[in-house]
C-alpha cells in the first residue's frame, strides 16, 4: 500500500509539473508573438512610408522620374515640352505645366474635370484643385497634400517658358546639362494646380540646411529625364549654366 501510494503520488507530481511546464511555454509564446506584433505595427509603416532618409530620397527621385517621363511623353505627342503655364487673352496665367501633363501620368480623369479656359483657382475648377496627385508630394515635406515643392525653373531663358513650348532640338547645351524641375525649399511650396514656379533667384540662392528636405542637397529633374541630387554647396556658376538650355556655358561638376 505504501509503495502504491508513493508511486501514485510521484505520478501525480510528475503530471502536474508537466502541465506547469507546458503552461509557461504557451504563455511565453503568446508574449513573444505579442511583442512581434507590436514591433510590426511600429516598424512596417516606417518602412513603407519612407521612414528613413534613404527611403524618402528614393521616393522623391521616383516622383521626379515619373514627372520626367510624362514630360517626354507630352513631347512625343505635341512635339515640344509644355509651356510653364498657359495664359488668357490678356496674358494672365491660367494653368501650370503640372496640369498639362496629367494625362501622361494616368490622371486623365482629373484632367477632364478642369476647365482650361478658366483660371486654375476659378470655382469651376474647385474639385480638381482639391484632388491629391501623389506624384507631386515629396515624402520629406510636411505640407497640405495639394501642395508641391516640385517647381519648374522659369526665366526668359529657361527650358520651360511662359506660354511658349520648347523642343528638345532647341536644348543645345545638352539635355543632360539642363534642369527642368527643381525640388524647392518647403517655404516656396505652391498648390500643384497653380501656375507658379521658381525663378532664377530661388534656384541660385544659398539654401541653409534647415530649408532642405534631404540632407546635404536636393533632387532635380533634367531635360533628358534623369534625376540628379545636387549638393547644397554646388557652385552658383554651375547652377546658372544648368538652368539655361542654350546659353553655351560649360557645366562644372555637379
Amino acid at each position: 500500500m505504501s509503495r502504491r501510494s508513493s508511486s501514485g503520488g510521484c505520478g501525480v507530481i510528475s503530471r502536474t509539473a508537466t502541465i506547469r511546464r507546458r503552461g509557461f511555454t504557451l504563455v511565453d509564446a503568446l508574449v513573444f508573438l505579442g511583442i512581434i506584433a507590436i514591433l510590426a505595427v511600429l516598424i512596417l509603416p516606417e518602412m513603407f512610408c519612407g521612414g528613413d532618409e534613404a527611403s524618402r530620397r528614393t521616393l522623391c527621385r521616383n516622383n521626379l522620374k515619373q514627372i520626367g517621363l510624362a514630360m517626354h511623353n507630352y513631347h512625343d505627342v505635341y512635339g515640344s515640352f509644355p509651356p510653364a503655364y498657359t495664359v488668357d487673352a490678356d496674358g494672365k496665367p491660367l494653368h501650370s505645366w503640372r496640369t498639362l501633363i496629367l494625362p501622361f501620368m494616368d490622371h486623365q480623369t482629373v484632367y477632364d474635370k478642369i476647365d482650361l479656359s478658366k483660371p486654375w483657382d476659378d470655382p469651376a475648377n474647385a474639385e480638381a484643385r482639391g484632388t491629391v496627385v501623389p506624384v507631386y508630394n515629396c515624402p520629406s515635406t510636411e505640407l497640405e497634400p495639394t501642395q508641391t515643392v516640385y517647381l519648374a525653373v522659369v526665366t526668359p531663358d529657361s527650358c520651360l517658358r511662359p506660354n511658349e513650348p520648347r523642343t528638345i532640338s532647341e536644348i543645345t547645351d545638352g539635355t543632360s546639362n539642363t534642369i527642368l524641375v527643381m525640388e524647392s525649399p518647403m517655404n516656396a511650396a505652391v498648390p500643384w494646380m497653380a501656375p507658379w514656379d521658381a525663378d532664377a533667384r530661388l534656384m541660385l540662392s544659398p539654401k541653409p540646411e534647415d530649408d532642405l528636405h534631404h540632407t546635404g542637397g536636393s533632387t532635380h529633374l533634367f531635360a533628358d529625364g534623369s534625376v540628379q541630387f545636387l549638393s547644397s554647396e554646388t557652385e552658383t556658376a554651375t547652377l546658372r549654366g544648368l538652368i539655361t538650355p542654350a546659353g553655351g556655358e560649360v557645366a562644372g561638376e555637379f
